[in-house]
């Protein structure tokens, strides 16, 4: 067994430091990196609505191409950072610091490949995406730039979780924030000043990825409390990448799933027009921004899960499970009555010219906000059984929201009813998989207690969790 003092330091208080303490100030800059990148995305929705709804509505196109981006990062970043922090807290840190390479390696060729084919087949990927005709011609312009800048995301992504699963949010926090704001400078610059359009919301965004990369690059390599990223260490194995699969799987599943919805709602609201298209963006770019929150709360809660599941302390987990749904349903309660209050507002924030994407956005957003309150639930309902290697409840927890209860709600209730189905759909969607998230939640929990009382050994031991 590999164990080091300074390992035992740096892990000691994730075992001992109240949960209450621990996990917020683990979230506080993950909750930071979410908003800011929420914000930036938000940002390039406005910047661009000023141009027209057709511009609007690019961006909502290509929202669901970046989901596939993220969806793969994530899968490498969740997989391996939750699978290093099991090693360490295991007492393995040799096979932690393979993990570590094996992901950012990874992802760099997952990055490079998304780049090339991207690049090749704009018009086709947009089109596939939704685009009406007269959209196409502004996604084609924004998608070329994130396509470009796709190695540095994947890159990005995974560096953000593996830092993070390390306990080192801050760091995490400020390669993103840093890009983040860099791109909201370059936005109205390019777009405005220098007259490029969509396309220069997406070069904005391109750059601030790569400012993004090269900071949490050397947040890695250079600080010696930190896992290094080293080629020599790149050394994959079937195993390693199985293991990183299935724990990264649920990411995959909710991250691209997500991409399948939006596609899937774009060519539903495709009928009703440019308008539509963007306002449903708007609405999906904003419930984001407010999700955001709540799932770097649950991120701060992950590195805390695994490795106290790691070390077999698992009232501990319990515990810690139990506060992070009390304290993320009462913020959401407050999220809620503030933006029911101020939908309307809101929608016209980024097109108070068109009063059909208002109309249509205000309804969207208010059934949305209706069932805002249950995402705690459904958050760590996702994160907690990720967390420990219980990768199918993860995984059918993660896709229940936007694939296995919303893309039915779709194709059913829009046909019937109408814009109205296309605006209730998610709402229902999200009471569906908040019963299914807390029978999980409960039944996880019985099953690793019990398993503590008797064997010491919980089932998420066996792949057939």
């Amino acid at each position: 067994m590999e164990s080091t003092t300074e390992t035992k330091d740096q892990y000691y208080e994730m075992a001992h430091e109240p949960v209450s303490r621990i996990i917020p100030r683990l979230a506080v800059p993950t909750i930071i990196s979410m908003l800011v990148s929420s914000i930036y995305n938000m940002a390039d929705t406005f910047f661009v609505s000023q141009i027209g709804t057709s511009a609007s509505g690019a961006v909502g196109i290509i929202f669901s191409a970046m989901s596939i981006i993220q969806a793969l990062s994530f899968m490498v970043g969740m997989g391996s950072g939750n699978f290093m922090t099991r090693s360490i807290g295991a007492g393995k840190r040799r096979l932690a610091e393979h993990i570590v390479s094996i992901a950012f390696f990874t992802g760099a060729l997952i990055g490079l490949a998304i780049a090339v084919l991207g690049t090749l087949n704009l018009h086709a990927v947009v089109i596939f995406l939704g685009a009406t005709d007269t959209i196409a011609p502004y996604a084609e312009d924004y998608a070329f730039y994130i396509f470009l800048a796709a190695p540095f995301m994947t890159c990005s992504f995974i560096m953000n979780n593996l830092l993070r699963f390390q306990g080192k949010a801050f760091f995490a926090m400020f390669g993103i924030t840093a890009g983040g704001l860099l791109n909201i400078i370059l936005d109205p610059l390019f777009i405005f000043t220098l007259g490029m359009g969509t396309a220069g919301a997406a070069l904005a965004t391109g750059l601030s990825q790569f400012i993004s990369f090269c900071i949490l690059l050397c947040m890695c390599n250079l600080r010696k409390d930190c896992i290094s990223i080293r080629f020599r260490n790149f050394r994959p194995t079937l195993r390693i990448y199985r293991e990183v699969i299935y724990g990264g799987f649920p990411s995959l599943g909710r991250q691209g799933i997500t991409s399948v919805a939006t596609i899937l709602m774009n060519v539903m609201a495709h009928p009703y027009g440019d308008a539509a298209i963007a306002a449903m963006s708007i609405v999906n770019r904003f419930m984001q921004f407010i999700n955001s929150a709540i799932i770097g709360f649950g991120q701060g809660f992950q590195p805390v899960c695994s490795y106290c599941f790691g070390a077999k302390l698992y009232n501990r987990v319990k515990e810690a499970c139990w506060f992070c749904i009390k304290v993320s349903t009462v913020v959401l309660v407050v999220f809620c009555i503030l933006g029911f209050l101020a939908s309307g507002n809101i929608i016209a924030l980024f097109r108070k010219d068109d009063p059909a994407v208002i109309q249509i956005g205000t309804a969207a957003l208010r059934f949305q906000l209706a069932t805002l309150p249950l995402q705690g639930v459904i958050t760590i309902g996702n994160m907690f059984p990720q967390s420990i290697g219980y990768g199918i409840r993860a995984t059918l927890v993660s896709t229940a929201r936007q694939g296995l209860f919303l893309i039915p709600a779709l194709l059913i209730l829009t046909p019937t009813l109408g814009i109205l189905g296309l605006q209730i759909s998610q709402p229902i969607a999200d009471v569906a998989t908040f019963i299914l998230a807390a029978v999980v939640i409960r039944g996880i929990l019985k099953e690793i207690l019990a398993d503590s009382r008797t064997s010491g050994f919980p089932k998420a031991a066996s792949k057939n969790s």
